[in-house]
Formats: structure tokens, sequence, C-alpha cells
């Protein structure tokens, strides 16, 4: 059972499948950069964690390793969504900081997911067909 709005829904294989897929197009088709999901599951974490996030910490939520989180905040540092500074307390620390371009993007991929899990509502459920 999700909520969507304070109204409950229960999402199908197919119906959660193609939330997904819409969610993606609409982000493919508008004119932003690609990201992979390992760059939005970090800007997730950035975002909607409590607390500052490090490269060692980010490495271990998402459990996978530290060269990925560095490749992943790179790319991201590069379209200036998100930014690293040295902790003040202990400049051996890295902490990773959301941007202003950042937080929009962050905004604007929830109103794309509940934009389309709106329109889901009104459709029944239809169970996803095994592969033959």
């Amino acid at each position: 059972m999700h909520r969507f709005g304070g109204t409950a829904l229960e999402f199908g294989q197919r119906q959660a499948l193609q939330l997904w897929r819409d969610v993606v197009l609409t982000g493919v088709r508008a004119a932003e950069p690609d990201l992979t999901a390992r760059q939005v599951a970090v800007l997730m974490a950035v975002y909607l964690e409590t607390g500052q996030q490090t490269v060692r910490g980010l490495a271990c939520t998402l459990n996978v390793g530290k060269p990925a989180i560095v490749r992943a905040l790179d790319a991201l540092e590069g379209l200036a969504l998100l930014r690293r500074v040295r902790d003040t307390r202990d400049g051996r620390n890295v902490l990773i900081q959301g941007t202003r371009e950042g937080l929009a993007w962050i905004a604007l991929l929830g109103q794309r997911i509940s934009h389309h899990a709106d329109a889901l509502l009104g459709q029944s459920i239809v169970p996803l067909r095994d592969a033959a």
C-alpha cells in the first residue's frame, strides 16, 4: 500500500514499472542531463537523509565502494547538483553539501513522481504477465 497526497493506492508490478518508466521518460525528454541510478541514489541520500554526508558514509549507506561514490560525486559536482567542502572541525573529512540547483532537481523529481502517481490513481491494477 502506498500513499500519495493522503490517498491510499495499491500498486501492482505493472503500475510500479509504469510509474518508474513515466518518470524516467519525462526526465529523458527534458533538456537536462541524464543521471545514472547511482547518481540519483547519491542525490537522494544527500538531500533526504538527515545529518552531514561524507564519502565514507555514502558508500556505507548505498553499500558500494568509495571509488564509485567519488565518481558519482565528480559528475554531480560538475553539474552543480552538490559540492564537496572540507570539514572545518576535522580537515581530513570532506562533507557533501547540497546546492540550490540540486535541491531544485530533487524537488522536480518529487513533482514528477507525484504527478505520474496521481495519473495512475484512476487505473485499475493489471498484473504483470510472466515472460514466456
